[in-house]
């Protein structure tokens, strides 16, 4: 006669998606328990259940549908993040933040892109929504704002990343873009250089470019004795930004002051490095130059390219947490956050020391 073994037979894990009843078979416990655990309800269950069940779930590899789990319960532990466009660094260094925040307290990051397109961005709501996210983190394309005003009404959780929208009563966390214009302006104003072209992408619907055009314009002004112009520039148009570098130098070419480009954001950056490089032009000698956003490539650039580095780690960890605490029932008034630019200054905005001539030394007699 055959003994029966007292070894409990190992479960196999890899034959597919582990269930909760294959956790509670296992555990020895109901499924109620297993419910209760996965869904926070510690007081309910002894500290040896707890233990049992904590080590069972580790030992098969058990991963709990966030979605069952918001049906039931109404929260998914799931943020959606829509950006206007992913190809830009910003969007990805705020992204950074972001996720950073949201592993840090336990929410997943859902992210679509939208490249500035009205009908995805639409889209991408829509799908979010069916996902049942608590809870939206939004960089618009800045043109339909039908969507988010009809999530205004329903009282859904948004912040809004960098660009205000007119009408919809949300937080917005971002750069203090007119400051750092100002900033930016100030320090070529300091450099000498009196005729100076931002060069931005359509200022259309964008608060954001809004803000340093403004802050721009006002530190123009406020010189006295400079010259300032905008400069818009599409960048899906081949060659547009060095028709626009060209144009504003034909323009200014009777001037006796110093020329310069500020440039809106990193991608504009890019192509004008691209434009002077075709043109031959050097700078600071020919120009000078200063780009809003820190890229990895700006201090290689020649003699270095002067930049106002974006707190963009910043801004997506505390766009989270300002989030959250709408999630969590805050009903505070709208509020804004604004965080402070930081100038790097480098060799593109600061002309070379003119060069002493050597004195002939005295012969004695």
């Amino acid at each position: 006669m055959r003994q029966k073994s007292n070894t409990q037979q190992a479960p196999v894990t890899g034959a597919g998606k582990v269930t909760i009843a294959q956790v509670a078979q296992e555990a020895g416990v109901s499924k109620t328990s297993i419910s209760r655990y996965l869904g926070g309800e510690f007081d309910a269950l002894s500290e040896p259940l707890l233990e049992q069940i904590r080590s069972t779930i580790a030992r098969l590899g058990y991963q709990p549908s966030q979605m069952a789990r918001g049906l039931k319960g109404g929260r998914t532990k799931l943020i959606g993040m829509l950006v206007a466009d992913i190809l830009n660094p910003y969007s990805v260094a705020v992204l950074h933040g972001a996720e950073a925040a949201c592993q840090q307290y336990g929410y997943t990051l859902m992210l679509c892109n939208t490249a500035n397109d009205e009908k995805r961005e639409q889209q991408s709501l829509a799908a979010l929504h069916s996902y049942s996210v608590e809870g939206l983190l939004f960089n618009t394309q800045g043109r339909n704002i039908r969507p988010l005003k009809e999530l205004g009404r329903t009282a859904f959780p948004v912040v809004l990343l960098d660009r205000r929208i007119d009408g919809c009563d949300f937080d917005l966390v971002g750069l203090d873009n007119v400051r750092a214009a100002q900033m930016a302006t100030n320090h070529l104003i300091e450099q000498g250089y009196t005729d100076i072209g931002l060069v931005v992408q359509s200022l259309y619907g964008v608060s954001s470019r809004q803000g340093r055009q403004a802050g721009f314009l006002q530190a123009i002004a406020a010189a006295g004795n400079c010259h300032g112009e905008t400069l818009e520039v599409d960048l899906e148009q081949p060659g547009h930004v060095a028709t626009a570098v060209q144009e504003f130098l034909r323009r200014r070419r009777g001037s006796k002051g110093k020329l310069a480009l500020l440039a809106g954001n990193g991608m504009v950056s890019l192509q004008i490095a691209l434009a002077l490089q075709s043109m031959k032009l050097r700078f600071p000698d020919d120009l000078g130059l200063l780009c809003f956003d820190e890229l990895s490539w700006s201090p290689l650039v020649g003699s270095g390219i002067s930049t106002i580095e974006q707190p963009t780690y910043d801004i997506g960890f505390a766009a989270i947490e300002r989030l959250l605490a709408r999630i969590n029932g805050e009903r505070a008034p709208r509020r804004e956050i604004l965080l402070d630019g930081r100038l790097i200054k480098r060799g593109s905005s600061i002309p070379p020391e003119p060069v002493a001539r050597a004195r002939k030394p005295v012969r004695s007699a």
